[in-house]
């Protein structure tokens, strides 16, 4: 929330707040804020929002941030995230999280098979949804094919593949490609990365031992690593 508050890009548009989580976030963030915020009790924000979200006090209507154009995207450093129709925002969320605090720059989803920007996928973020570029493809494989053309080398991360070394990758630009949950990478994804990879766990497991974002952070923690 407090990260949302501070982002200029973010246009902001309804603001309720207990008073607990007024002080909570006044903490975190001194006033003077972008918007004025409305004084709920938590009965009201469970009304609104429902009671099985987590709301913590708080609740904020604010517009979808504009996704920069990926041109742009490919001016900043580190490796490019992309992700084949994942449909949990929480997943999605964590990987934000995860691509921010590992040097990614950018995550990339499918437009039609990805959760909007809910709650659920900004709490699962802490923040990251508003420093970490969230792109929208229209076409996945298409994507692929434009950041070969940008020289970035295309990883698909697969169980069955050799472990990802990034040792081995030390003298390219990465792209890292994540399956959707229980699923993995559709064909023509696949067809299209430049090669497959797996991630070792001990005991001997791989890939689908681990959920896709801690998948992705050990992708990205290992490419760090060159």
């Amino acid at each position: 929330m407090a990260a949302a508050l501070a982002n200029p890009h973010r246009r902001l548009r309804r603001l309720l707040l207990t008073e607990a989580a007024e002080e909570a976030i006044a903490a975190r963030l001194p006033r003077p804020w972008a918007i004025t915020a409305e004084r709920a009790e938590r009965e009201q924000l469970d009304r609104l929002l429902g009671r099985d979200a987590v709301h913590q006090g708080a609740a904020l209507h604010a517009d979808p941030l504009v996704a920069p154009p990926l041109a742009q995207v490919l001016e900043r450093p580190g490796p490019l995230v992309v992700l084949d129709q994942l449909a949990d925002p929480r997943n999605i969320g964590a990987i934000l999280r995860s691509a921010a605090a590992l040097g990614a720059a950018a995550v990339i989803v499918q437009e039609r098979h990805a959760p909007e920007e809910t709650g659920a996928l900004a709490k699962a973020a802490s923040g990251a949804l508003e420093t970490m570029p969230l792109l929208r493809a229209v076409n996945i494989a298409r994507t692929l094919v434009a950041l070969k053309a940008a020289d970035l080398f295309v990883v698909g991360l697969d169980a069955a593949a050799p472990p990802l070394s990034g040792s081995d990758l030390a003298d390219r630009r990465v792209a890292i490609v994540l399956g959707a949950e229980g699923e993995g990478l559709r064909r023509l994804t696949r067809e299209t990365c430049d090669t497959l990879a797996g991630i070792s766990i001990q005991g001997g497991g791989l890939l689908d031992s681990l959920n896709v974002s801690a998948a992705c952070a050990i992708a990205l923690y290992e490419l760090g690593r060159r």
